[in-house]
């Protein structure tokens, strides 16, 4: 039986020891980027649960969520719109705070990007605490969206992001524990 996306996943993606700082096993999606094959089936399959489902604006979060959310907006037929960190946005924005094990974020969306006939899904890389993922579905929240669900590639199981994000539908595609 031929490997699983999962199992084509888990493969692919690269363990970066003490990254950004000591303690850290960073999880590298860059090796997926590089295979053209793996990416397309690994954006497809993030955009097929949300199907049909009347999505109609995907939000990115910065930075790696960019890059799964463009492809992933375009199977959806639905518009872009990048979540950034503060001060990135050059047009009149909504900011929204989180808490990091070590301080405090933020993340902002322009205030014109949707409104309240939007269906948005969230998109990013990987889910760990939750916080960010949060935030954002918080600013769709301020901005009158409807927030469909959150569609990830990494689950790292092994942290706290489902007490976060409960009650909310989220689909991941490979999950390290």
């Amino acid at each position: 039986m031929p490997p699983t996306l999962a199992q084509r996943l888990a493969s692919s993606i690269r363990d970066v020891p003490d990254f950004p700082k000591p303690g850290v096993m960073f999880k590298d999606i860059t090796p997926v980027l590089h295979d053209p094959a793996l990416f397309a089936e690994v954006t497809a399959a993030m955009a097929r649960p949300w199907q049909g489902k009347g999505i109609t604006h995907v939000l990115a979060i910065e930075s790696r969520g960019f890059l799964f959310g463009g492809p992933v907006a375009q199977h959806l037929g639905a518009s872009l719109v990048p979540v950034r960190k503060a001060g990135k946005l050059p047009h009149t924005h909504v900011t929204e705070h989180y808490a990091l094990e070590y301080g405090e974020d933020a993340v902002e969306i322009h205030s014109d990007a949707i409104d309240a006939k939007s269906l948005v899904l969230i998109v990013d890389d990987v889910l760990a605490t939750g916080g960010t993922a949060a935030a954002t579905r918080r600013l769709a929240h301020r901005l009158g969206a409807g927030v469909a669900g959150i569609a990830v590639v990494i689950d790292l199981a092994f942290l706290p992001w489902r007490r976060t994000l409960a009650g909310v539908q989220v689909e991941t595609l490979v999950s390290f524990s």
